[in-house]
């Protein structure tokens, strides 16, 4: 199962958040070369891990063995404050149903195909149970043809730039329920998404952080 953390269920989980990060430096750092990321304590963490943060993680028992991350685009994102340039044509979102989402990995046992099908119906299961009507994202555009092939419907925001010596690209991607319905059958269940404690109302937590960020720059 693909297991949805956030703050309101984080106390259940904190010994895996602190193994996704290690695995994150380990893929992103030690095995990508992304050096800007290096931190001493081995754990991959920056300014989109915080208590807004919704992550959605792949376990067997504890273990984590792939996932990725959600985050409100009405807080300053890493497409607005990182890549804004990626987004010259269509603008970077900032709207409580669209979320950013980032640090998608699997780890290297599990690169069979099989988990990359399931961690893409989550992001599409966990967003239209949640109201969320698309996920932005900074990609590299290899990944153009796996989204196409799981049925995904992918909106350039600009044209693609080199980033880390890799063809880079900002894009919007279509929550639909046909394409949940899809994969969902694909990889033979009914719901790939587990959330355990309370649950988390993604869009009101979006519009409060509008209205924070609204406060803030006033």
């Amino acid at each position: 199962m693909i297991h949805a953390i956030s703050s309101v269920n984080r106390h259940l989980y904190e010994d895996v958040l602190d193994q996704h990060f290690r695995i994150r430096h380990d893929i992103f750092v030690e095995e990508r070369r992304w050096e800007t990321l290096r931190r001493p304590d081995c754990r991959e963490v920056d300014s989109y891990d915080d208590e807004d943060t919704v992550y959605l993680l792949a376990l067997e028992d504890r273990r984590v063995i792939g996932g990725h991350r959600l985050y409100p685009t009405t807080k300053p994102s890493m497409m607005s404050e990182v890549f804004p340039h990626l987004a010259s044509v269509r603008g970077c979102p900032s709207d409580p149903l669209v979320w950013e989402w980032s640090r998608y990995f699997v780890v290297r046992d599990r690169r069979d195909g099989a988990l990359n099908l399931q961690l893409m119906a989550a992001v599409q299961e966990f967003c239209l149970n949640q109201g969320i009507a698309q996920v932005s994202a900074i990609m590299e555009t290899w990944w153009l043809p796996r989204f196409h092939e799981a049925g995904f419907v992918v909106t350039p925001l600009g044209l693609p730039a080199l980033v880390e010596n890799a063809w880079t690209m900002a894009a919007t991607i279509d929550i639909r329920r046909e394409t949940v319905d899809a994969l969902h059958d694909r990889i033979g269940v009914t719901s790939i998404v587990r959330q355990d404690g309370p649950r988390l109302d993604a869009v009101a937590r979006a519009n409060i952080c509008g209205l924070a960020a609204q406060r803030k720059s006033a």
